[in-house]
């Protein structure tokens, strides 16, 4: 049987380190949007965004692109995504003349499942190995290929207890993190989506508050936590937003994923 391709490397630096500490405490408390501009000062053509084209997705998308346009957005399609949000995504790539880059895996969902079954369904080891094929090994392609070297992510600090321990930029696997909105509750994620009229996934008015892959993603009720519905519960990070140790990049590149 042919073997997968190797994970590419993720880009490492090839300027003088920035002095985190100094930074973080310059951009302590700084508005989202000057945090940008610092952003595209600082590291130029080498910035990126992501985006899953989630339930609220459209604010970090608007806030961006106003303030860097053209920047490259990296769309993750997994193959399992809601048809809702592949047309909400051509949507609001036309709306915000977004410069969409959509990167999947290199194996379709459906060799995927002919090999290895539904990976969702084998517990934490399936789970984490249907993340690193569908999410980790594409993500981390993307920032190879467009030559990243900061990329602009819209984690909050109320999400999970990992974000809650992040900074506005954080250095991670050689490539810089800049979360512009990691301070703002849901409070300020509602009133800018209502200032600046910005449309919700089209599944959240259905209880999606937190929408992934088709299979992991179910509605959930006010008095829940909007991540209790992504993978069933089970995960709270898919692992593109996880600092990786040598020794799980070393296994990442071997495993062929």
């Amino acid at each position: 049987m042919q073997q997968a391709a190797s994970a590419p490397e993720v880009l490492r630096l090839e300027r003088a380190p920035l002095d985190l500490d100094e930074i973080n405490e310059a951009l302590d408390g700084a508005p989202a949007d000057e945090i940008v501009r610092w952003a595209a000062r600082t590291f130029g053509s080498g910035l990126v965004m992501s985006s899953s084209f989630g339930a609220e997705s459209a604010l970090m998308l608007h806030l961006v692109s106003r303030e860097v346009p053209g920047i490259p957005v990296i769309f993750l399609d997994t193959g399992y995504l809601f048809p809702e949000t592949y047309t909400f995504a051509e949507e609001l790539a036309a709306r915000l003349r977004l410069n969409l880059q959509v990167f999947g895996p290199r194996m379709t969902a459906a060799r995927q499942e002919a090999l290895y079954g539904r990976l969702w369904d084998q517990g934490d080891e399936g789970l984490d190995r249907y993340n690193q094929i569908n999410k980790v090994e594409p993500m981390d392609r993307a920032l190879v290929e467009l030559k990243a070297t900061a990329w602009i992510a819209g984690l909050r600090r109320d999400q999970t207890e990992f974000r809650a321990g992040l900074r506005p930029v954080e250095l991670a696997d050689g490539v810089y993190k800049i979360h512009p909105i990691l301070a703002w509750s849901k409070a300020d994620i509602t009133r800018y989506m209502r200032e600046n009229e910005l449309p919700y996934h089209p599944l959240y008015h259905f209880g999606y508050r937190s929408i992934g892959d088709v299979h992991s993603t179910r509605p959930t009720t006010l008095d829940q936590d909007a991540r209790d519905g992504r993978n069933l519960g089970q995960k709270r990070e898919c692992g593109i937003h996880l600092p990786r140790t040598p020794e799980a990049n070393a296994s990442l590149k071997s495993s062929g994923l």
